[in-house]
């Protein structure tokens, strides 16, 4: 399979989505093994991989659907636990193989894998020593607010747990360092109490991923900590409403790790599962596609000859939409809720500056819609013609990204012979920042407590040569 950037290959997973458990994916104790929830031809089953999500076995396929709420698997070879509805746990030890299933605890809400054989935890109120046996309940001292994810540390004795309290834009990071007897705030997240949230750790100690979902703001998003959640990089955009993601799991290996999708369509004739696999902390993904029940799925895709460029700039637009029996498009250029065209292949004239997303919705029966964020860029003609430049890391980079209220921007110009010039600009075109004759490598604060929230260009440049990168300001 080839790697791309998943915002180049998300779009195929648009669909109508259920209600689905967190833990719909689990590793297994071998580099490559999986397990995750899928549809079989008579309802829903639990699945094998050991080749990282290419393919996959069915081991169970004795259950209707939405029955199998959650699974996790430990560090014992062929063990895993299934919550299935009205909350009781079961256990296996043979892989999940049918038949194998014994009853383990009631009432067990949802579990996650603990760091040792044997070990699992319900959320964050108690945990396991003996494979589901005995719970040992928690103290949790500190800990307030509703519980919307949680999850554990590779290294002993921290959990972290994702709270929600009457402040409608805060959601908190609470952390523990004594296995959940006490609890103490470690980042307070500004987005609403009702966005759906993945917590899972990484490979080393410290590290997590969250991946946000907010489909009333059509905003999807994957982060990524190294510090214990003290502070987030933004890894990957998700441009999709209603992205039917249901679950992440981090793997066995440095930057590992995996996120499931399920795309069901028809009433549940066309149900297909798509792993993804990412080797370096969800910047790119191999996707595999083990389980398809019924035809590929339409889903709506399309591209523009240019993206950037001064005002008035012209776009033309291609349709790459799949599936079968497409009878209509209807196309929103500017994201305010009006069509635009309702032509298969577009023209369209952006005659104000400004960032622009974009929306096509197809209609088969069933609509189905993809958009992308930002993606026409017009300006006045100082920044945005160059805005698609290809950037190196260590040409121009900013930590954090995103920031607030302030970034570090390290940058190094490869021909160095002359002094930098540095410019920020606003999306609008607007230089909002500058700094001349500066060393040709080095770094620079920029402090932006008076800027609105948004999306900002870095511009790096000399008479030779001139790099240009987008960072987001979270305020």
């Amino acid at each position: 399979m080839n790697k791309f950037s998943i915002l180049s290959l998300v779009f195929f997973l648009l669909s109508f989505t259920l209600l689905f458990a967190d833990y719909a994916i689990t590793q297994g104790p071998d580099i490559g093994e999986i397990y995750f929830i899928g549809p079989t031809v008579t309802g829903e089953g639990i699945y094998r991989s050991t080749d990282f999500g290419e393919t996959a076995v069915c081991m169970d396929s004795s259950y209707y659907y939405n029955q199998i709420e959650s699974i996790c698997a430990d560090l014992t070879p062929g063990s895993i636990y299934s919550i299935r509805q009205y909350d009781v746990l079961y256990y296996s030890n043979n892989y999940g193989q049918a038949g194998s299933w014994v009853f383990r605890n009631y009432p067990i809400r949802d579990v996650s894998s603990g760091r040792n054989e044997g070990v699992l935890y319900n959320k964050c109120s108690s945990h396991s020593n003996d494979y589901g046996i005995n719970f040992i309940q928690h103290l949790l001292n500190g800990y307030f607010g509703s519980l919307k994810a949680s999850g554990i540390d590779n290294e002993d004795n921290v959990g972290y747990a994702i709270t929600f309290d009457n402040e409608p834009d805060s959601v908190y990071l609470l952390i523990s360092y004594d296995n959940f007897e006490n609890m103490q705030t470690q980042y307070v997240f500004d987005m609403h109490w009702s966005t759906e949230l993945h917590l899972n750790r990484g490979y080393e100690n410290g590290e997590l991923y969250l991946f946000t979902s907010n489909t009333q703001f059509l905003d999807n998003r994957l982060y990524y900590s190294t510090d214990y959640g003290q502070t987030w990089e933004l890894k990957n955009t998700f441009n999709c409403p209603n992205l039917p993601m249901r679950g992440i799991v981090g793997g066995r290996q440095t930057g590992e790790l995996y996120i499931i999708f399920e795309c069901i369509q028809f009433a549940f004739l066309i149900n297909h599962i798509y792993i993804y696999h990412s080797l370096d902390y969800g910047e790119t993904f191999t996707v595999y596609h083990p389980v398809d029940i019924g035809p590929e799925p339409n889903y709506a895709n399309f591209e523009a000859n240019s993206t950037s460029g001064t005002a008035p700039l012209t776009v033309q637009f291609t349709d790459l939409s799949s599936g079968q029996d497409i009878i209509s498009w209807e196309w929103d250029f500017d994201n305010d809720g009006i069509i635009d065209s309702y032509e298969q292949h577009p023209e369209y004239t952006y005659q104000d500056t400004g960032s622009y997303t974009v929306r096509l919705t197809i209609f088969y029966g069933n609509p189905n819609t993809v958009y992308k964020e930002d993606y026409i860029h017009v300006s006045e003609g100082n920044i945005a013609e160059n805005y698609e430049i290809s950037i190196s890391k260590y040409r121009l980079m900013n930590y954090p990204n995103p920031f607030n209220p302030s970034t570090i921007i390290n940058y190094e110009l490869p021909i160095n012979t002359e002094k930098a010039n540095i410019e920020i600009y606003n999306i609008k075109g607007q230089k909002v920042y500058s700094r001349v004759n500066q060393p040709a490598s080095g770094s620079i604060v920029w402090k932006c407590e008076d800027q609105k929230s948004g999306i900002y260009l870095i511009k790096i440049s000399n008479s030779k040569q001139k790099y240009v990168k987008k960072i987001t300001y979270l305020k």
